[in-house]
C-alpha cells in the first residue's frame, strides 16, 4: 500500500498528537477539514501541518495578536437583552480560517450568481407586472399580506434599472457534501465589513502561513463594488452615503467602518431633506445633493410620509424622490420581501418560470402550510422538521426561538400538528432539518468540530455580479445548530478561498498618477454638532480634574473639608453640578461617557487610536470611581486622569487633519475652557474670596511657574486677572481661546456671506476685540459674568448658524 504524502503525514501527525488529539468528523456529518474517508483536505495540509508544529504557547501568542488588533480596532458587536437593552460586545473570533478550495468556490459564485439574477428578477415582478401571481406561481397572501411588501413603491422602477446592488446568502454543507442555501440576505445585508476586519485579526495570527498560501484578496470585491456605486451618480457634485440608522444598531460598527473604508459618509435620516424631489444632506457648508444611498436600515423606516408613521430614523418624501429618479438606494426600497422564508418553497419553480433553469445550489428543504398537500406533507413527516413562521426573514437557526422542532414536542402535540397547521398553516412553513458541516475551532487547547454556515456577499458591478472571494463562517458554540447565531454566543472565522497559484494583490489605493481630493463643505451638521460637543466634554472633564486636584492636594494638608478656601470650591463645585460624595465625582463620568458618546456618533471620522485613549480614560476613572479616597490618594488619580486627557488632546492635535470638523472640536474645547476660567475667576479673584484663592486658581490654571517669572510680586488679584485672563499668550486665559476660536471661525463655511461677516463671526470678533481693549482694573464679578453670558450666546449662534 503507497504511503500518503509527507506534508499529510506531517498534518496527522499534528492532529493525532497533544494537544490536537481526537478530531474526527461527526457521524453522518459532512466536515471541511476532512474527506468522506478521514482523510485531511489538500487545501488544509498546510495550515493543518503549520500548527501541528507549534507549541501550545506559541498557538495562544498567535491568537492572542488577533485578540489585540480587535480590541484596538475596536470591533463590536451589540447584543440585545430580554427588554431589547443593548450592550457592546467585542467582536467573538473564532481563530482557525474556514479553508475552500478555489475549484470548488467556482462553483458556488456559479450557484449564488444565478441566484442573485433570480432574486433581481423576482423583486422586478413583485413590484412591475405581478405575473408570477397572475399565473399562480406564488400565492397572494405570501405578498399582499406580508409587512415587507411596500405598497407605495408598487411600479417605481430604480433609475438605473435594477432593484439589487448588494446581497448576501446564509448557505451551509449538508451531510452529502453539497450546499445548500439557507437564507436570503436582500434588505440591508450585513457583515462584509466583519469578514474585512475577521481578515486583518487572521492574517495577524497566520501571517506566514497566510502569505504562502494564495488566498484570494477581498479588496477587489471592494473597489468594483465602489466604482459601481460611483457609476450610478447622475451628476458630478453627488454625494454617495450610507445610511444607518445610528450607534444603537447591532452593527453600527461595519457601518462606520464600510464608511470610512470606501470613503463615503455616513448619514442618518435627521441628516438628510428633501427638497424639490431631491435628497440633500445638511452640511455645515449648506444643503448638498445625494445622489446613491447605500441602505443599511429596514426600508420600511425610510420615509415615515408613505411608509412606516412610526419612524423616527427615516427622512419625509425619500419615496417620491425615488420616485422622481433623482435618488439610487442600496437595495431598493421593498426588497425586505426577497427574505421571505417561505418564498424558498417557491424558488425552484419560480426559476424555472422566470429565468429557465433550475436552481444550481437548491433552497433548504422548505414547504409552505398554506396549501392542503404541503400540510399534510409536513404533517406526516413532522418529526424531521422544524415549524416556523412564514413571513420571518430569518433562518430558524437566528429567530430567537420563534421556530419549533418537531422531534422535540411530546407525542400528544405531535398527534395535533395537523389541527394547528389546518387552523394556521397560512402563517407557517416546515423546514427539513438542517444538519450543517463543521469545522475545526480551537476548544480549551484543541482543534473540535463545530457547526458552520457561511455568510457569503454578491455586488453588482459594471461587469455583473462578483462574489467575494471568501466572507465569513459562523461558527457554533456547541454541537447545537442553533448555537450559530452571534446572539447565542456564536463566533465568526475567516473564509479563506485557496488557488493552487499566485492570486494578485488587490488594493484600493488608486495609481500614483491619479487621484482625487474630495469636495468641500461635505460635513454633515450632525457630524459638526457632535465634534463640537466632543470638545466641550472633554474640556470640561479636564476643568472638574483640575478643581479636584486642587481640592484634595490642600485637604490632604488639613483634613479639614470645612476649611474655609476648601469649603468655598465645594460649594462652586455644587453649583457647575460636581458633587463630592465621592472623590472621583459620578458626575466626571458623565462628562466622559457624554464625550464617548458624541465620538461614538462619529466613528467613521474618528481615529482607533483616539477612540482607545477615550474608553481607557472611562474605564480608569470608573475604578478611580470605586477605589480612590479623598486626599493623597484622590490627587494622585486625578493626575493620572489628567494625563490620559492629555494623551487624548496630544493625538487629536498631532494626527488630527486639519478639516472642517477639526475647527467644530477646537471651536468647543476653547469655548469650554473659556466659559470654565471666566466662572472661575469671577468667583475666586474677588475681594471677598478665602485666602488662598488665587494661588489656587493660579494652580487651576497651570500658570504657577508663568505668574512667577512674569510678576516680580507677591499673588495678587490684577496680576491673576491679567495672566488668566487677558494674556494673550497663555493658553489658559480667556483671551487666547476667543484669539483661537476667531482663527477657526474665519476658515468655517459661509464665514463670509457676500462680502459680509456672518453672524457668528461678527459676534466672536466682537467678543475678542471688546476684552482685547480692557485692563486688569476693570475686572471684576460683573465683568466675568457679563462675558460668560457672552461666550453662552456665542454657542447658541454657532448651533444656529452650523447645526440647524
Amino acid at each position: 500500500m503507497s504511503k500518503a504524502p509527507a506534508t499529510e503525514r506531517k498534518a496527522k501527525e499534528g492532529i493525532a498528537g497533544d494537544p490536537l488529539l481526537g478530531y474526527a468528523a461527526l457521524p453522518g456529518v459532512a466536515d471541511e477539514m476532512l474527506d468522506a474517508k478521514g482523510q485531511i483536505r489538500p487545501v488544509w495540509r498546510n495550515l493543518i501541518s503549520h500548527l501541528g508544529r507549534m507549541t501550545e504557547h506559541e498557538r495562544r501568542e498567535r491568537f492572542a495578536r488577533a485578540d489585540r488588533y480587535l480590541r484596538d480596532a475596536g470591533v463590536f458587536y451589540r447584543t440585545y437583552g430580554a427588554q431589547g437593552s443593548g450592550g457592546e460586545r467585542n467582536w467573538p473570533i473564532s481563530h482557525v480560517p474556514v479553508l475552500i478550495d478555489g475549484k470548488e468556490w467556482e462553483t458556488v459564485c456559479k450557484g449564488l450568481t444565478q441566484r442573485a439574477d433570480l432574486l433581481e428578477a423576482l423583486i422586478a415582478d413583485i413590484y412591475g407586472d405581478n405575473k408570477l401571481v397572475q399565473e399562480g406561481f406564488l400565492p397572494p397572501a405570501l405578498i399582499a399580506g406580508n409587512a415587507e411588501f411596500l405598497r407605495p413603491l408598487v411600479g417605481v422602477r430604480p433609475v438605473g434599472g435594477h432593484y439589487l446592488h448588494f446581497c448576501s446568502f446564509e448557505i451551509g454543507r449538508g451531510p452529502d457534501g453539497n450546499w445548500w442555501v439557507l437564507a436570503d440576505r436582500t434588505q440591508a445585508p450585513s457583515g462584509a465589513g466583519f469578514a474585512l476586519e475577521n481578515r486583518v485579526a487572521t492574517t495577524r495570527a497566520f501571517s506566514d502561513i497566510y502569505a504562502e498560501s494564495h488566498v484570494h484578496r477581498l479588496a477587489s470585491f471592494f473597489g468594483a463594488f465602489r466604482d459601481a456605486l460611483q457609476s450610478h451618480k447622475q451628476n458630478p457634485e453627488d454625494r454617495i452615503a450610507v445610511l444607518s440608522p445610528g450607534p444603537a444598531n447591532e452593527t453600527y460598527f461595519e457601518h462606520a467602518y464600510i464608511a470610512r473604508y470606501l470613503g463615503f459618509m455616513l448619514l442618518e435620516g435627521e441628516d438628510l431633506t428633501v427638497v424639490g424631489d431631491r435628497v440633500m444632506v445638511r452640511t455645515v457648508a449648506g444643503l448638498k445633493p445625494v445622489g446613491v444611498l447605500w441602505r443599511r436600515l429596514d426600508a420600511a423606516y425610510a420615509d415615515p410620509l408613505e411608509l412606516n408613521q412610526h419612524s423616527h430614523i427615516g427622512t419625509p418624501g425619500m419615496v417620491q424622490a425615488l420616485r422622481s429618479g433623482a435618488l439610487t438606494f442600496v437595495n431598493a426600497l421593498g426588497s425586505g420581501i426577497l427574505e421571505t422564508r417561505a418564498l424558498l418553497a417557491f424558488a425552484p419553480t419560480v426559476c424555472r418560470r422566470l429565468i429557465g433553469e433550475d436552481l444550481i445550489m437548491p433552497s433548504i428543504a422548505t414547504w409552505w402550510c398554506g396549501q392542503k398537500k404541503e400540510r399534510e406533507h409536513v404533517a406526516k413527516n413532522i418529526e424531521r422538521m422544524v415549524i416556523g413562521p412564514a413571513y420571518s426573514r430569518l433562518p430558524f437557526f437566528d429567530d430567537n426561538g420563534q421556530s419549533v422542532l418537531g422531534s422535540s414536542l411530546r407525542k400528544t402535540a405531535r398527534d395535533t400538528v395537523g389541527d394547528w397547521l389546518a387552523t394556521e398553516g397560512a402563517k407557517l412553513v416546515g423546514q427539513e432539518v438542517v444538519t450543517l458541516s463543521t469545522t475545526p475551532a480551537y476548544v480549551n487547547g484543541k482543534l473540535t468540530p463545530r457547526p458552520m454556515s457561511l455568510r457569503v456577499f454578491a455586488a453588482r458591478t459594471e461587469h455583473g455580479w462578483q462574489i467575494m472571494p471568501g466572507g465569513f463562517a459562523r461558527i457554533g458554540a456547541g454541537d447545537d445548530v442553533a448555537a450559530i447565531a452571534m446572539q447565542s454566543g456564536g463566533a465568526a472565522a475567516d473564509v479563506w478561498i485557496v488557488s493552487d497559484k499566485p492570486v494578485a494583490r488587490a488594493t484600493l489605493l488608486p495609481p500614483e498618477e491619479s487621484f482625487t481630493r474630495n469636495m468641500p463643505g461635505s460635513l454633515p451638521s450632525r457630524a459638526a454638532d457632535n465634534l463640537y460637543w466632543l470638545g466641550r466634554y472633554i474640556e470640561r472633564a479636564e476643568g472638574a480634574l483640575r478643581i479636584l486636584r486642587a481640592w484634595h492636594l490642600r485637604y490632604a494638608e488639613s483634613a479639614d473639608p470645612n476649611a474655609p478656601l476648601l469649603a468655598d470650591v465645594t460649594r462652586y463645585l455644587k453649583g457647575i453640578d460636581v458633587e463630592m460624595t465621592k472623590a472621583v465625582p459620578a458626575s466626571l463620568l458623565r462628562n466622559i461617557d457624554s464625550a464617548i458618546y458624541s465620538a461614538s456618533n462619529i466613528r467613521d471620522r474618528f481615529s482607533p487610536d483616539g477612540w482607545l485613549a477615550l474608553t481607557d480614560l472611562a474605564k480608569t476613572a470608573r475604578r478611580f470611581h470605586e477605589t480612590v479616597h479623598a486626599g493623597d490618594d484622590a490627587s494622585h488619580a486625578m493626575t493620572v486622569l489628567l494625563r490620559k486627557l492629555a494623551g487624548f488632546a496630544g493625538l487629536v492635535h498631532e494626527n488630527m487633519y486639519r478639516f472642517t470638523g477639526w475647527r467644530f472640536l477646537s471651536i468647543g474645547r476653547h469655548l469650554e475652557r473659556g466659559m470654565h476660567m471666566t466662572r472661575l475667576l469671577g468667583h475666586m479673584s474677588g475681594p471677598d474670596a478665602p485666602d488662598g484663592s488665587l494661588d489656587m486658581l493660579l494652580e487651576i490654571g497651570d500658570s504657577v511657574m508663568t505668574h512667577r517669572r512674569r510678576y516680580n510680586v507677591n499673588t495678587a488679584r490684577l496680576t491673576v486677572a491679567d495672566l488668566l485672563a487677558l494674556d494673550p499668550l497663555n493658553p489658559r486665559s480667556i483671551l487666547f481661546q476667543l484669539n483661537e476660536i476667531r482663527t477657526e471661525v474665519e476658515q468655517l463655511p459661509n464665514a463670509f456671506v457676500n462680502g459680509q461677516m456672518s453672524p457668528f463671526y461678527r459676534e466672536a470678533m466682537r467678543l475678542h476685540s471688546g476684552l482685547a481693549v480692557m485692563t486688569p482694573e476693570a475686572m471684576n464679578d460683573d465683568t466675568y459674568q457679563k462675558i460668560e453670558l457672552e461666550m453662552e450666546k456665542l454657542s447658541d449662534i454657532l448651533g444656529q448658524t452650523y447645526f440647524s
